[in-house]
């Protein structure tokens, strides 16, 4: 029998593709990629396992009902005549979430409270008394979305956004969030197969990104809960087995992966957080100044990066990015050297061209990630010795 279900992975501009892969490497069925988000189908253990091991996803969530919408009043009757027993009782919180994109709504906030009205009033009118709200720690959390006439209701399986991996718990002033870092060395082709560097590693989420990915651990291993576990039908043996089997898959990994960092304070958070997420015996942190270093192997080294910009410290960008571009070209032959800016002005500084440019966000930020390949010796002599 099968007892498959539509589903929606939210993630952010540009990663779409490679959410639709780790789905479908997962095991989805129908994966359909979407603007910021992907759709596919399984069943509850795919759901679980979902949230378990996807690296790109922000959060996934399970339609249960969608209806043509006309007004505010049609919106509070339909969700009224929704059967909420299924999905609530009087004991349960829960917390209402809206995206309006229609004429006919423009407030998300009024569609909320449209929505939390209706549902309470249900309660009260079947059994005299109503489940509560609570917007921080709700048990449930309803997601509204609006799009012109159509509504579709779903529950968030997530609760808080995915990138809260649960390892992080000392950052630096703005770091790179967790499915961001992810996705970012996903489409930089890391695949764990060489050595790794991040040499301005801050407080080391893509180091601890890299190492997950190298060893195929699962991205949320170290999250303390899911809001599925707070569910009616929440199946505790089912998701152990899930865990278990996840975990199975893990496997070794026989190269380096090192961080720099000029700040001994970014030094020791990273530190911490890589303990935190128990990976301290593939990740070596040291308290280096990138521009005073030369490559550590003479194997191929993969590198990828978050430099510092303008909005968060006061240094000079020209000299910043040009210090960058020539200590990628004297001291790191070998090397494929990925980073990413929102500072597009201050790419011209490198002084070298890029093999590639992919447009990504940082939160609100439009940003590049750029990838520069620096070659043994000479890029002329790399090529006469093809020839």
């Amino acid at each position: 029998m099968n007892n498959n279900f539509k589903m929606v992975a939210k993630t952010m501009f540009g990663f779409e593709e490679m959410l639709a892969k780790e789905l479908r490497n997962l095991g989805a069925s129908n994966v359909e990629e979407g603007i910021r988000s992907v759709s596919f189908e399984g069943d509850t253990g795919f759901m679980y396992k979902a949230n378990l091991c996807l690296r790109t996803a922000i959060k996934i969530i399970k339609p249960i009902y969608s209806f043509k919408v006309r007004n505010e009043d049609d919106l509070y009757k339909k969700i009224y005549d929704m059967d909420w027993f299924n999905y609530l009782s009087i004991d349960t919180t829960f917390a209402i979430d809206a995206t309006v994109n229609s004429e006919n709504f423009t407030h998300s906030l009024y569609v909320s409270q449209k929505t939390k009205d209706a549902i309470v009033d249900r309660f009260r009118d079947t059994d005299g008394s109503r489940p509560d709200v609570d917007i921080k720690f709700p048990d449930v959390r309803i997601n509204i979305h609006i799009q012109n006439d159509h509504c579709n209701v779903s529950l968030d399986s997530s609760g808080r956004s995915l990138h809260q991996r649960g390892y992080r718990t000392a950052t630096n002033i703005a770091p790179i969030n967790e499915v961001l870092a992810a996705g970012l060395l996903l489409l930089s082709g890391w695949d764990g197969q060489c050595d790794f560097l991040d040499p301005m590693c801050g407080s080391g989420t893509l180091l601890t990104e890299a190492a997950m990915i190298a060893c195929n651990i699962p991205a949320n291993i170290n999250r303390k809960e899911f809001a599925f576990e707070k569910w009616h039908d929440y199946d505790e043996a089912l998701f152990d087995k899930i865990v278990e089997s996840s975990l199975n898959r893990t496997r070794d990994f026989h190269h380096k992966i090192i961080g720099y960092d000029k700040a001994p304070s970014a030094v020791r958070k990273a530190i911490d957080n890589v303990e935190n997420a128990n990976l301290s015996e593939y990740i070596t942190i040291e308290r280096k100044n990138f521009f005073d270093t030369e490559k550590f192997t003479e194997n191929h080294l993969h590198m990828v990066f978050n430099p510092p910009y303008g909005e968060r410290l006061d240094i000079e960008m020209e000299d910043f990015y040009a210090d960058i571009g020539n200590t990628l070209k004297r001291n790191y032959p070998g090397t494929d050297a990925w980073f990413i800016t929102s500072n597009l002005e201050a790419l011209k500084f490198v002084g070298l061209r890029p093999s590639r440019k992919i447009k990504v966000f940082n939160s609100h930020l439009e940003s590049r990630l750029v990838k520069y390949v620096m070659y043994e010796g000479s890029k002329k002599a790399k090529f006469n010795k093809m020839e």
